[in-house]
């Protein structure tokens, strides 16, 4: 199994336990890492049976001022930003303990302006991977009903209805 890691964050595909795939053809990635695992499912030649998006990165419904307003925030304290960006992620229930790593502007607007193609998406499935989506109901850093709306096409779409966008529940 191959896992891509958060913005900002490593190691925290032990919080996806209870749903990730640890056999050797699965691919998973969450938030930032779900581009990254997506990409790499769809430029790869070797066998995957399942793609795992755990809270996908789904930034192409917001504004582009809200997106300037996040990269200024980073610019002027990526410290106090990422801070709060966590606190976010786990709101609204108590923030665990998660390893950061550093964070750079690029990688913040990448993860802002990233748009999902439909036509990747419809070109694994059509290679015969498993794509699932996994979203928490209760998500304070993307916008899950469009992203719902957006995957039920292409994936078995999950929603963790009192879940964060670490899909945990309190």
């Amino acid at each position: 199994m191959k896992f891509y890691s958060g913005f900002s964050l490593q190691g925290e595909a032990h919080l996806f336990a209870p749903w990730l795939y640890t056999h050797e053809y699965s691919v998973a990635g969450f938030s930032y890492g779900a581009i990254d695992a997506a990409l790499h499912v769809s430029q790869s030649d070797r066998r995957i049976d399942t793609l795992q998006l755990f809270s996908p990165a789904f930034f192409q419904t917001q504004s582009e001022a809200f997106k300037r307003t996040q990269l200024i925030g980073f610019r002027r304290d990526s410290a106090a930003y990422l801070e709060a960006f966590i606190q976010r992620c786990f709101a609204p229930h108590s923030r665990r303990e998660t390893l950061h790593v550093s964070a750079r502007e690029e990688e913040l607007r990448r993860l802002l302006t990233y748009e999902w193609e439909r036509a990747m998406l419809e070109q694994i499935a059509a290679r015969g991977v498993q794509i699932e989506v996994y979203l928490g109901g209760m998500d304070a850093i993307i916008d899950t009903a469009a992203a719902r709306d957006f995957f039920v096409p292409y994936a078995t779409v999950y929603t963790i209805k009192r879940a964060n966008h670490f899909l945990l529940e309190e």
